[in-house]
Order: structure tokens, then sequence, then C-alpha cells
């Protein structure tokens, strides 16, 4: 690969993910103060996260694949995502907001496979390259929430007092139109499908992969997968607004220290997974989401701000240890016919069935613990804590998969 689509391709990685970073983070907070919204309308706006899940399958398999190079598609939808995040911007308020954020999503969603497919499609060894371009996608959701918290302030108490968190949306459609342009300047991506070749839902959603579930220990990590999700979306729903709401200072630059340790213990996986196996290395990441909310529930603005600290670096393990290594356990167990389904089938249950279920359990949850203004934060963290400490026992009693070599191997 050449300097120059080095370049490219690490400055689409950067820009799509600063997009995401630039409101998603913060859109709790936007949505409570700005707009008023019911922490259920709140889980409904998130939930467009995993619509938008469900349904990228379809574009990429019926539209991407076939008929159009991957990179014109990034470009119009980026284009497209910019205009609709203009209107989120000027949106009054969340009946307004809701069905904007909602073809948002449904259009940026598979921007994140089409990213990965112009990568890859330049690549000749993807395993040692491809690290190297996607932690850009990192660097950029970082950047964007140190500018919100330490450049422009949006987040501030005088910030979101003011109002001022609607200019992230802003900042994010300037992004997108620029991705949206610099993409028609990126390396070719054809369709890899013919146009008259039949193509099946079934291929395009995976369902052949849904065979490896006649496995029991691969039935108890999915259905785990999809349980963890509940416990998750209680952190991308609330995490933003919790901490604006105890008036922690620079709250979504302080998030990004969750990104700084997801990229940290990237590396670490390989190690825990030679040393510990997979069984291991999965049950450490779903206690780790217990114990984040334990830190959450009792830490606090002040003296005990440490807790917030740790609980939000706890993301790398939480994270890595839980859904990489899914990743790559499943591409252990799928075999060569089932690699790609298998992969998308548990993209399918986690970011659209568990997290859909998460972001509505979230949103009643919180509901039920807030009182007027006033928040019993508390017990919004607790329950999520107790539900991740109840798949981690799920998983820990059930789970007993011997055959680590091949998992092992995969890692290192």
């Amino acid at each position: 690969m050449n300097s120059t689509t080095r370049f490219k391709l690490s400055a689409m990685m950067f820009l799509e993910f600063f997009i995401w970073g630039a409101w998603f983070v913060t859109l709790g907070a936007f949505l409570n103060n700005n707009l008023k919204a019911t922490n259920s309308e709140i889980g409904s706006v998130f939930s467009t996260q995993s619509w938008g899940a469900i349904i990228a399958p379809f574009i990429i398999g019926l539209i991407a694949d076939r008929y159009f190079n991957a990179e014109r598609i990034l470009g119009v939808l980026h284009i497209i995502g910019a205009i609709l995040m203009y209107q989120m911007y000027t949106a009054p308020d969340v009946s307004v907001f809701y069905p904007y954020v909602l073809a948002y999503m449904i259009l940026f969603m598979p921007t994140l496979a089409l990213v990965n497919s112009v990568s890859f499609n330049q690549m000749k060894d993807a395993e040692k390259e491809f690290a190297n371009i996607r932690v850009f996608g990192t660097i950029g959701w970082i950047i964007a929430g140190l500018l919100i918290s330490f450049a422009f302030h949006w987040d501030s108490p005088e910030g979101i007092q003011a109002g001022l968190l609607k200019s992230t949306f802003l900042m994010a459609g300037i992004a997108s139109l620029v991705l949206g342009i610099f993409s028609f300047t990126l390396p070719a991506t054809p369709p890899k499908v013919a146009k008259d070749e039949k193509i099946k839902i079934g291929d395009i959603l995976g369902l052949d992969a849904l065979k490896l579930l006649k496995d029991k220990n691969f039935a108890v990590f999915f259905i785990s997968s999809i349980l963890i999700c509940i416990p998750l979306a209680f952190y991308y729903q609330n995490a933003g607004l919790f901490l604006a709401d105890i008036k922690v200072s620079n709250p979504t630059g302080k998030m990004a220290i969750g990104q700084v340790s997801e990229a940290l213990f990237l590396l670490a996986i390989p190690v825990f997974f030679s040393k510990y196996g997979f069984k291991k290395t999965i049950i450490v990441g779903m206690l780790a989401w217990a114990v984040r909310y334990v830190l959450f529930a009792y830490g606090n603005a002040g003296n005990l701000s440490f807790m917030l600290i740790i609980g939000i670096a706890l993301h790398g393990v939480c994270y890595d240890f839980f859904f990489v290594s899914g990743q790559i356990y499943t591409n252990s167990k799928a075999g060569e016919k089932f690699k790609s389904a298998a992969q998308g089938i548990i993209t399918l249950a986690t970011y659209g069935v568990g997290m859909l279920i998460g972001f509505k359990v979230a949103g009643l949850i919180t509901d039920m613990y807030k009182t007027g203004e006033v928040t019993d934060w508390k017990m919004v963290w607790i329950i999520p804590a107790g539900i991740a400490a109840a798949v981690f026992l799920l998983f820990a009693l059930l789970f007993n998969d011997k055959t680590k070599s091949e998992i092992e191997a995969k890692a290192v």
C-alpha cells in the first residue's frame, strides 16, 4: 500500500468515527436538557442505532455488494447524513428530532461496513495492516470529545444551560459533508457480487450461521451476548447524561479515556487468550461491566471522582474482552464457509436485538428512578450492575468449551 492510499484510508477512518463521537456521546444530555425528553423518549432515540444495525445488512447486501462502488455509496450516504444532521441541529422538540435521527442511523450504520470494505480492498495482509488504519478511527472519536470539552466547552454546566450541545450536530454535519465529498477520491472498490447473481435474504442476514446454535457452548455464548447488551445500553444512553447531571467537569473529554483504554486493552487480548483461554478472558469482560457500574453508583463529582474515572477507563476491558474476544471465538467456531455469516448474525444479535432491548430497559429504569428534575443515579447504575453479574454467573456456570487451541492460535 502506497503512502497516498494509506493517508486517504486513515483520513477516512478518522472522519468516520469523529462524526459518530461528535454527537453520540453527548446525545443523552442534549435530549434531556435541550429537548426536555423523558428517559423513555431518550431510550427510543438511542434505539435508532439498533434499527440501523438491523437494516444495514440489507443496504450492504442488496445495494453495495451488487450495484455500486463502496466508496461512492459511502460518499452519498454521508452527504445525505450531513443534511439530516442539520435538521437534527434545528429540531425544536423530540417529536421532530426522532424521524431525522432514525433516518440518519439507518444510513450511518452501513457506512461502518463500507469503510472496512474500502480498506480491506487495498490491503494484501489485512491482519497486519488493518489495525494501523483503524486506530485513526479511535483517534477521531477521542479528538471529537476533546474538542467538545476543552476547546468549545459545550458540555460545561454553563454551556449545557445555554443549549450549546446542539452545536455538536453542526460539527458532525460539517465533518459528514467533508467525508462525503472526500469519499469520491478514495480508491475504487467495485461490487463483489454480479448484478444478475441471485441473492437470498438468508445470505444477507447470515441465517446459515444459526446452525452453530446446535453447539451448546456457542448457544450459551450467543444468548449471553444478547443479554450483556442490556447493561451496555445503560452506558451508551446514560453515561454522558449522568456525568453532566452531577456536574463533572469536561465530561465528554473524560469519556474519551474509554476510547484510549479500548485501544490499549486491544493489545492485551492475545496475551490473555494465550495464558488463560477464551472463557476466562470473556468472563473478565463481563465482570468488568458489573464493577464499572458499582463504581458509577457510589462515585461522585467531588472526592470520589476517581471512581468515575476508573469506571470509564474500564471500557477497554468491558468492550474488548467481551466483544472482540467473542468475534475471535465466533470466527474459530464458524469454519471457512460461515465466517462472514457468523460475524453478521452476532452483530445483528448484539447491536441489533440486544441493544434494542437494552435501550428500552434503560429508558424505563431511568424514568422509574427520576422524580421531577432529580434522578436517583445510584439505583440507575446498581440495576445494570446486577444484570451484568447475573449474565456473568450464567456464562461461568453453563459455558464449558474445552477446545481453546484454535482460538489461541487466532489471537496470537
